[in-house]
């Protein structure tokens, strides 16, 4: 299964002139614009309403902080945008999109479905709900959530970054203070790091003995000391969420529907075309 993702990136970054037409990733670029002016807004609707030393919330913490800022001080508005947005984005737009990715694949591939569902039985046996703890004893949900996320390529543009200095990389010079925008799709679909790499397979993440195992070419959330601030927060929503569902659900694709689509819808992040579901409460839900 290839991505078409991945061409548009080669021709963007090596054709400058391809970024003014509107291709997807300008509406990506105007989606980001339109999103950050709406964030700013919001927070200048925070100071008209906060109480300083009263926070309601992470913006109100924030501003608290700017107010005692001095010379040597990090914290900045523009900071504040970037956090917010980075926050907003992991924690909601993200994981949904990757759930829904999680769900088609899942009806489509069935066999993986109840592979998952007999761990999850197995593990929470006795347990009136999943606790992120229980991801230590679920080596294979862990796999298929993983796997999940590569295919997904939610964020392929990932996090941007910037360069502190004039670095060197690979006989390039790249100067100080230089907008990076990674390739994510690249390496979550690179071939030599990933036993399947086009395919929706979770032995991408297993070992020889059905363990969990990570490669190093996993980055949906980026690498680095700058990496995606909600990665911690969007690892427990996906895990919590999809073990609380496959539990209690059986996800089927309608008799009735067409062949599933799996082209991208291209965005600020990539979700999987609009798709018709049927899901059964399962026996095992009944007697909990």
């Amino acid at each position: 299964m290839k991505n078409p993702l991945k061409d548009f990136e080669k021709l963007y970054d090596a054709l400058p002139v391809v970024r003014s037409l509107p291709l997807p990733f300008k509406k990506a670029f105007d989606n980001h614009s339109r999103l950050k002016s709406l964030t700013a807004n919001m927070i200048n609707k925070h100071k008209t309403t906060r109480v300083p030393g009263k926070p309601r919330d992470f913006v109100d913490c924030y501003l608290d902080e700017l107010d005692k800022r001095d010379s040597e001080s990090t914290f900045s508005e523009e900071q504040l945008v970037a956090y917010v947005m980075n926050l907003h984005g992991a924690g909601t737009d993200t994981t949904s999109n990757t759930l829904l990715t999680a769900i088609l694949y899942l009806m489509v591939h069935p066999d993986i479905q109840k592979r998952c569902q007999q761990e999850i039985d197995e593990v929470l046996e006795g347990k009136s709900e999943v606790s992120f703890e229980d991801r230590h004893n679920m080596p294979y949900i862990q796999a298929v959530i993983h796997e999940c996320q590569r295919v997904a390529n939610t964020v392929p543009l990932s996090v941007f970054h910037c360069t502190t200095r004039d670095t060197e990389l690979m006989n390039y010079t790249i100067p100080k203070r230089t907008l990076i925008i990674p390739n994510l799709s690249s390496v979550l679909s690179e071939e030599g790091q990933w036993k399947f790499p086009h395919d929706f397979n979770p032995s991408n993440f297993l070992n020889e003995q059905g363990q969990f195992e990570k490669p190093e070419a996993f980055l949906p959330f980026s690498s680095g000391p700058r990496v995606c601030l909600g990665e911690s927060l969007a690892r427990m929503e996906l895990f919590l969420f999809l073990v609380t569902l496959l539990r209690r659900f059986q996800f089927i694709w309608p008799e009735d529907a067409r062949e599933p689509d799996f082209t991208p819808v291209f965005g600020l992040t990539i979700t999987p075309k609009p798709y018709r579901m049927e899901f059964r409460l399962r026996e095992p839900a009944r007697e909990m």
